[in-house]
């Protein structure tokens, strides 16, 4: 008997959601396939056309939300700035906010941000390293503090219900990244006027 490709995808998405439900409120060693085809209307033999176990699922959920290099936007330095990483970063937070501010979060899978970075490294590097004469491995440790302090503010900016505007959040990156946290904390020293 064939199934209906329509009908299986929904079937798995419904196994999917069915688990992000359940890791949006607990760790996921606490989550049981009994519980994801209990919430989803599923037996478990179902779950097990589909996933092996509940790190499966999340495995899969990460790596659809982990851009192939192919699928990422190629990257120009135009006016020497890391403007277009952060459009390419804040794109992705966007269209996938709803897992990406779950797995960057408190509760998340540390090891999701590594596999972000890890998967556009090579597009920016490619970028750079053409355009500039500078130690491959020097500047994976540039790129490596770049890519966190982007994924962290990001993350901290959804988990604060974007309390700034984007357009604010992106210009505070760029100044930050262009001119340092010390610039910008001491451009807005008080003057004392005596």
């Amino acid at each position: 008997m064939n199934k209906q490709p329509g009908v299986t995808a929904q079937t798995r998405q419904n196994l999917i959601d069915a688990f992000w439900a359940l890791y949006c409120e607990k760790r996921i060693e606490k989550i049981t396939v009994k519980e994801i085809t209990q919430k989803a209307g599923y037996n478990r033999g179902t779950f097990y056309e589909y996933f092996t176990d509940v790190y499966d699922v999340m495995e899969q959920i990460e790596d659809s939300l982990i851009p192939a290099i192919h699928e990422l936007p190629p990257i120009s330095i135009p006016n020497e700035n890391m403007g277009a990483p952060l459009d390419m970063f804040m794109a992705l937070y966007e269209q996938n906010s709803k897992y990406y501010s779950v797995l960057l979060g408190d509760k998340g899978d540390p090891a999701f941000a590594s596999k972000l970075k890890n998967s556009t490294k090579p597009i920016i590097s490619k970028a750079f390293l053409g355009k500039y004469d500078i130690d491959p491995v020097e500047f994976d440790f540039i790129l490596e503090f770049i890519l966190s302090a982007m994924i962290g503010i990001m993350s901290y900016w959804f988990r604060q219900d974007k309390i700034l505007p984007a357009e604010e959040l992106v210009s505070l990156i760029y100044d930050l990244m262009e001119n340092g946290v010390m610039k910008r904390i001491q451009s807005r020293k008080i003057q004392n006027t005596i």
